[in-house]
């Protein structure tokens, strides 16, 4: 698999008017074209912050970012962002809402408005298109909020805790229906979580943060002997229950 992203060295600090706070410090790893990694670490220590970096919304202090090797500042990437909440516009049916993204940039043709309704009947929404979303279940809300990001075919999609304003089923539910997705589209995709169980269940590799400034502490690969295994296939794996103690057991250690 192709390299699509690598950060080396991030260095990161917040400046007010009496000081400044390092929060992120020679931050360093890479992902491959179809790859799903999970961000965990303390509360607080600048998880979203490096999304925020890696999304472009922030500028690092020190160290490199490349997209398929690229440095070039002005070297286009399209990057999509899912965020704690939908963000969907009342005024506007859930089919509008896919499409904003694609009005926003101008992307609006025959082709796209197929694919966006052709997404809505794959994951089960083309008989919500004309509805509001208040009519939507807050999976699916969550769902409509995906294909908005999706029918724009991001080279990687970030998603900064998706699933952390939902109750705990709709989450485990939503969780498992968004990992068939994303892996069913074959996108690139970088998780940050409080969750380890859903880090586990959704993720290639977990890369462990420090407490603030953060730093890698350590990358764990996720490998389950059977292949293929949806993320509510996985919490009943018996390899789950090693990965999430291991990954407990370093960020204890960590604090």
């Amino acid at each position: 698999m192709k390299q699509i992203l690598e950060l080396k060295n991030i260095d990161f600090s917040y400046h007010t008017a009496d000081a400044e706070t390092l929060a992120l410090t020679k931050i360093s790893f890479s992902i491959k074209e179809g790859e799903f990694i999970a961000i965990v670490g303390p509360s607080g220590c600048g998880k979203s912050t490096l999304l925020h970096i890696i999304a472009g919304l922030l500028s690092p202090e020190n160290g490199s970012i490349t997209f398929y090797g690229n440095l070039n500042p002005d070297h286009k990437i399209n990057i999509g962002y899912m965020l704690q909440k939908d963000e969907l516009l009342e005024w506007r049916s859930i089919y509008s809402n896919v499409i904003l993204g694609l009005e926003i940039q101008h992307k609006l043709n025959t082709y796209t408005k197929a694919n966006a309704l052709q997404m809505l009947e794959t994951y089960g929404l083309k008989q919500f298109a004309n509805s509001r979303p208040s009519e939507l279940s807050g999976g699916m809300r969550q769902r409509a909020a995906l294909i908005r990001t999706l029918v724009l075919d991001p080279d990687i999609l970030l998603l900064d805790e998706p699933f952390s304003a939902l109750d705990y089923q709709t989450r485990l539910n939503v969780s498992d229906d968004i990992g068939r997705i994303i892996r069913g589209e074959k996108k690139t995709a970088i998780l940050v979580t409080h969750d380890l169980s859903e880090a586990v269940s959704l993720a290639d590799r977990i890369i462990i943060l420090t407490k603030r400034p953060a730093t890698v502490h350590q990358t764990v690969d996720i490998r389950f002997e059977t292949p293929d295994l949806s993320p509510l296939e996985r919490r009943n794996a018996p390899e789950f229950k090693t990965y999430f103690n291991l990954i407990w057991k370093e960020l204890n250690h960590n604090d």
